[in-house]
């Protein structure tokens, strides 16, 4: 997929780290979408939402008393609940039990570990059905029982009101060395998943009486062996006309200066250019189905911190200009989850990330990116409904542990119309600081209160004048600004 920028650069983007002022990088606004040598993704009306682990699920919604309130957040400022998806690992280990009265039923050695087996009743999903956004429910392909996976799916459509599509199996590429009963006296490559995955779309979705029910694909590893292109290759019209759209997984890792790293993210989700350029091609879209910093719940030296919080932010945005319609970020164990934003932590220095991705993002019909992509410094911006500028983000990616001299990049922006603008910073003490180690982020002053996700402390806006419609902000190394254009 080719993306156009148009940036006017009037430094050298080589800056010296131990000066502390750069000069200004110019990025000029469009004055409307469409215009200039931009591309201009369009905006789901909420593209950044959560995924739950499939077992965890029920005590996220029940247990957990910040879930609904930091949901409540970010549809606050969209006008849309957030959507939600349901599944992981675990979802190959559930099996439908239509008899049992509770949610799930698990046993475990240790609260920290992911059951091996479990089972789930109606009772399941009679509360997916109660949430107020979109849904998508995993099921079981792992085990081979498509009946019951059939029973399931039932269910869904019947209990979940907001049903946007069915999953049917998590990381195929991982089942053989699960030991997953599909794969038994099989040669499982990406062919034989392919028409495993095209016969059970059809047979789920033709048992329900839906099409455009699927959410095809969900794989971890990248592609191209494993990916939406070598799916689709396989697929007639009938399997076609049950899939909604196809998902993938990811799971950069790294340190907290690799994965904060504007141009690092950027490569990384170029990496699905091909695939998600195959789904739109079909009319179809493509989310990131399961994602989050470090697979495996986290890692504890990176995952919690402001850095992967701005992590949070860049990524989501540079997988929605890159026409990733949806991004889900992944939730797992219930107290044993470094990514989580909330839950382990209460709050999580990630969550910052994601709700100012979301404050850009919020009401906006289109989104595009002023830089390249190759350097620290990443500007976007969004526009509304009658395709006129609305926000602006600038990041600067640059990494500062918390010593020595803490760098600045000026970013200077053109185009713009108003005589004066208004700005929320997104920063904390540095790109380690963690919530639970007593050194939360704040976003425009405020912050997200632990246990409850209520949003505390004064609301604060910097002011900038506007001259020759352009107007010049400063954002320190491991730091984000938000700039509102009306």
């Amino acid at each position: 997929m080719t993306k156009h920028f148009k940036t006017a650069i009037t430094t050298s983007l080589c800056l010296l780290a131990a000066h502390p002022f750069s000069s200004a990088l110019t990025f000029t606004v469009p004055s409307q979408v469409g215009t200039g040598d931009y591309f201009y993704a369009p905006l789901d009306p909420a593209p950044i939402g959560i995924s739950f682990e499939f077992f965890a699920f029920p005590s996220y919604f029940t247990n957990v008393t910040a879930t609904q309130q930091c949901l409540a957040n970010w549809k606050a400022l969209t006008g849309v609940w957030p959507p939600i998806r349901i599944g992981g690992t675990t979802q190959d280990r559930a099996q439908y039990d239509s008899n049992t009265s509770a949610y799930v039923v698990y046993s475990v050695a240790d609260a920290k570990d992911a059951p091996s087996v479990l089972t789930f009743g109606p009772k399941f999903m009679t509360l997916a059905g109660m949430y107020e956004g979109s849904v998508v429910i995993g099921l079981n392909r792992g085990k081979n029982e498509i009946e019951n996976t059939i029973a399931a799916a039932k269910v869904a459509v019947s209990e979940v009101k907001n049903l946007l599509a069915i999953e049917l199996g998590n990381e195929p590429e991982y089942w053989v060395k699960d030991g997953q009963p599909i794969t038994s006296g099989v040669d499982w490559t990406p062919a034989t998943d392919a028409a495993s995955q095209n016969n059970w779309n059809i047979q789920v979705g033709s048992a329900v009486g839906k099409t455009n029910i699927i959410q095809a694909g969900n794989w971890n590893e990248a592609p191209p062996k494993w990916g939406a292109a070598q799916l689709i290759t396989t697929e007639n019209a009938t399997v076609e006309s049950y899939v909604r759209h196809y998902a993938h997984h990811n799971y950069p890792g790294g340190s907290i200066q690799s994965l904060m790293s504007h141009s690092a993210i950027a490569r990384n989700i170029h990496t699905f250019d091909t695939d998600i350029a195959a789904a739109r091609a079909i009319g179809k879209q493509y989310v990131f189905g399961e994602t989050n910093s470090v697979s495996g719940g986290g890692a504890a030296g990176v995952s919690p911190t402001f850095g992967a919080g701005l992590w949070t932010m860049d990524y989501a945005l540079r997988a929605t200009y890159s026409n990733m319609s949806r991004t889900y970020f992944h939730h797992g164990t219930v107290g044993n989850c470094q990514y989580c934003f909330w839950g382990r932590y209460s709050m999580g220095a990630p969550y910052y990330g994601a709700y100012a991705a979301v404050a850009l993002m919020a009401g906006a019909s289109h989104l595009t990116a002023l830089d390249s992509g190759s350097t620290n410094y990443a500007a976007y911006a969004t526009f509304d409904s009658r395709g006129l500028p609305l926000r602006v983000i600038l990041y600067n990616s640059d990494y500062f542990a918390g010593s020595g001299t803490r760098t600045t990049q000026s970013f200077t922006l053109t185009g713009l119309t108003s005589s004066t603008v208004r700005a929320k910073r997104l920063t904390a003490a540095s790109a380690t600081s963690r919530v639970d180690q007593g050194s939360p982020p704040s976003f425009g002053g405020q912050q997200f209160d632990n246990g409850s996700c209520a949003m505390s402390g004064t609301e604060t806006f910097e002011t900038k004048p506007v001259s020759g419609g352009q107007a010049t902000f400063s954002v320190k190394a491991t730091e984000a600004l938000l700039v509102y254009l009306q």
